[in-house]
């Protein structure tokens, strides 16, 4: 195993280190992050191996296991390298299709091009397919052509040259100095400037310091920060030991969840190779600054996201959050002063010290500086892991990149920033996305969840939903947040039931601003947002509900009936064989009907219905 004791020996090691499909060898590079192994990545790469094997061509072709490459609709995914053919919805049984494709005169796979569903062409490279066309991945862009647990594959990138260079050209002041001029802003949450943050640390005569990466991401349909560490995970550590340099840290801890097991795995792993190639631990490149990482598993509190409670769980205690001030960064981990950043935040680190501080400041708007990564969920035609520049249009990110709505249906709402985010109507299709736009509209960036909701969606089952998760999750320590979800769910379930009262509106609103306002920490600051965004932009949906018992969008069951359309309906059979209670009379090959007292709205006789006879209103 190779140390590297200095800037020149890394340079040294990066020139060794081979391209995918250099010299001439073609390399067939397989997403493996969960989201693709979930398709059966795992199976494609095991199918590759054995094909390779049985021609003999082990040696003549590579096969590279790699992280997630964004596209998640479209898994598993795979890139052809050097020539970089993009294929999507490749299976175990392409494995010969794609080994011939590489070892006689490299015919692209045709079937397995990506197909435009507009001019229903095949699209042969990743940067020409749509969906990647508008992205800007300085993060994420190397997910799909390195190993996660290779740590000579980052290197040949460009990884730990940032680390080499603030080691041997700079001083701590000015990295931080450099941090702050960049304009990076914290990629978590509230988006607080970083570099304010680390000037405070820094200015702690307090000793020790210590440095947090928060990969507690808890956000339902979220999963930007484990696709990083799974594909990446060298990122982060790298952007972690600048900034010990750059803080006078030697210690800091990676609080992640331990529903991520590939992120785990692939984490420790890197840390280990890190250490090993003496790029972590003592005397670092010769430079003799010293610093460890360990990795803490969260058990899944949405809480311990808010970084007083993650410290508190880091420390062996229950994840509560406590007031502010003090902050972390005055009295953080075991009292001392700690900086709590984002997995994004790190990894953001080297790029604004390799390429400077005025080219990150380029990207973005005036007070949203570089790029954000986002899970881009819901109703939307291409899901995945999108990363755009800070300002991108909400327009842009869903007809553009995530390729419209599917069934030609209109779009209702985005839901951005987690399960506290606001929902943000069609009519603001053309707000840019930065933080202060999102939040003017009763949203927030989050840490970049974005769900996207159709005219299928109804917005008082959605708020429902939310706060249900809120309630379920709030940690209980404060009254606000513990009583004021718990009762804005109930004052939502009812409305959703048909039993709600305009009254209910004016409840509602107060009981959510008093949340707002007066809970401990930031998950109750923010709970009350999706009822909050919601009445603000859709209260004709909620007066349909309670003045007129009707839900708009058919989605609350005891505001909606079934009903079978007599000239439609050929006595089948289908819906009677399905009713759980025996609602639906008729004798066979004769029209059926619905006895409505009897019904309890679950739906299967719609599903099952081939003349669609069932009708709901």
């Amino acid at each position: 195993m190779l140390t590297l004791r200095s800037p020149q020996e890394l340079e040294a090691l990066r020139t060794t280190c081979r391209e995918p499909g250099g010299s001439g060898r073609p390399c067939l590079s397989v997403c493996a992050g969960s989201g693709c192994t979930a398709s059966g990545a795992q199976e494609v790469l095991q199918s590759l191996r054995r094909e390779l094997e049985r021609q003999g061509l082990q040696d003549a072709v590579e096969v590279k296991s790699t992280g997630c490459h964004g596209f998640c609709e479209k898994g598993p995914v795979m890139v052809v390298w050097p020539e970089k053919v993009f294929y999507n919805g490749v299976g175990p049984r392409d494995a010969a299709a794609l080994v011939a494709s590489v070892s006689n005169g490299r015919k692209p796979v045709e079937r397995l091009l990506y197909k435009d569903p507009v001019s229903g062409a095949r699209v042969l490279h990743e940067d020409e397919v749509p969906f990647y066309r508008r992205q800007q991945r300085i993060l994420f862009g190397n997910n799909g052509q390195i190993d996660p647990k290779d740590i000579r594959d980052y290197v040949r990138v460009g990884g730990y040259a940032a680390l080499a260079k603030a080691l041997a050209t700079l001083s701590a002041p000015e990295v931080v100095d450099m941090v702050s001029r960049s304009g990076l802003r914290g990629r978590g949450g509230a988006g607080f400037p970083t570099g304010v943050k680390w000037q405070a640390l820094r200015g702690n005569p307090v000793r020790p310091h210590y440095l947090i990466c928060n990969a507690d991401e808890g956000d339902p349909g979220a999963f930007m920060d484990r696709s990083l560490l799974e594909g990446n995970p060298h990122s982060v550590i790298e952007g972690m030991i600048i900034g010990a340099y750059a803080l006078d840290a030697s210690e800091g801890f990676i609080y992640v969840r331990a529903e991520y097991p590939l992120a785990v795995e692939n984490l420790r792993a890197a840390l280990t190779q890190a250490e090993q190639y003496g790029l972590l631990g003592d005397d670092i490149l010769g430079s003799g600054h010293s610093f460890r990482i360990h990795v803490v598993q969260g058990a899944g509190a949405f809480v311990c996201g808010e970084e007083t409670a993650l410290i508190a769980s880091v420390e062996g205690r229950v994840g509560e959050p406590h007031a502010r001030p003090p902050y972390p960064v005055q009295k953080g981990l075991w009292g001392k002063p700690t900086v709590i950043n984002n997995v994004k935040t790190w990894a953001s680190v080297p790029v604004v010290v390799n390429r400077g501080a005025e080219w990150y400041a380029s990207i973005g708007t005036e007070r949203s500086k570089g790029t954000m990564v986002f899970s881009l969920v819901g109703k939307i035609t291409n899901t995945g892991l999108v990363e755009v520049p800070m300002g991108i249009t909400l327009r842009e990110m869903i007809y553009e990149i995530g390729g419209g709505i599917p069934e030609g249906k209109a779009l209702k709402a985005i839901q951005i920033g987690g399960p506290s985010g606001g929902c943000i109507p069609a009519s603001l299709i053309d707000l840019p996305i930065d933080y202060e736009a999102l939040t003017g509209a009763g949203s927030m960036m989050g840490s970049g969840g974005i769900v996207v909701m159709d005219e299928d969606t109804c917005m008082v089952d959605v708020a429902r939903y939310f706060m249900e998760f809120l309630e379920e999750e709030s940690c209980g320590k404060c009254f606000p947040c513990r009583e004021g979800t718990q009762r804005l769910r109930g004052i939502l379930t009812r409305i959703s039931q048909g039993k709600g009262s305009e009254s209910d509106l004016a409840l509602l609103e107060d009981a959510g601003w008093m949340i707002k306002e007066s809970s401990l920490c930031g998950l109750g600051q923010t709970a009350a947002n999706p009822v909050l965004s919601t009445l603000r932009y859709f209260r004709d949906e909620y007066l349909a509900h309670v003045r007129e018992k009707r839900c708009p969008a058919k989605v609350c069951r005891e505001l909606i009936r079934y009903a079978i359309e007599p000239t439609l309906c050929d006595g089948c059979h289908a819906c009677v064989r399905v009713c759980a209670s025996e609602a639906i009379l008729g004798e066979k090959d004769q029209p059926h009907r619905i006895d409505s007292a009897k019904c309890i709205r679950c739906g299967a006789c719609l599903e099952v219905c081939q003349p669609d006879a069932v009708l709901v209103s």
